[in-house]
């Protein structure tokens, strides 16, 4: 019994060090990525990481809520009565907005820092990054 307890324990540990792992290793090329394609200058980096840095987090935070409080329910969604329902429902929708606005004040801040035409690269840079990431997955997974 001990014997499996501790190669769970270490299976876990070592599955959660490898995602940690991956995650900031998928979060230094993102940021090699957004580094190229904007040509930020020395100034305008200093000013625009802290500012898209707090954003990715705040972003993340809410991410993380929706997971816990909605789609980790809606796997038994067909044991949830109405109600149940409707206040996930609403709680999504309430996370939606947060979302949203969360977005346009970032482009706000990130439009004082950084010019329209670069605010404008990033968001097609982002979207490109995680079509890239996306496929890159893909290809790996189909490999192995």
């Amino acid at each position: 019994m001990n014997r499996l307890l501790i190669a769970v324990l270490i299976l876990f540990t070592t599955v959660t060090f490898a995602q940690d792992k991956s995650r900031e290793k998928i979060k230094a090329l993102k940021v090699a990525y957004l580094t190229e394609h904007l040509e930020l200058s020395s100034e305008e980096a200093q000013d625009f990481w802290p500012v898209y840095n707090e954003y990715e987090k705040e972003r993340q935070e809410l991410r993380h809520r929706q997971w816990v409080e909605i789609k980790s329910k809606l796997k038994d969604v067909g044991s949830l009565n109405e109600q149940e329902a409707q206040n996930l429902l609403s709680v999504y929708l309430k996370i939606e907005e947060e979302e949203e606005e969360l977005e346009k004040n970032f482009l706000n801040e990130i439009s004082k820092v950084i010019s329209a035409k670069k605010t404008l690269v990033l968001m097609r840079s982002e979207e490109d990054f995680k079509r890239q990431l996306i496929k890159q997955y893909r290809q790996n997974k189909g490999g192995r």
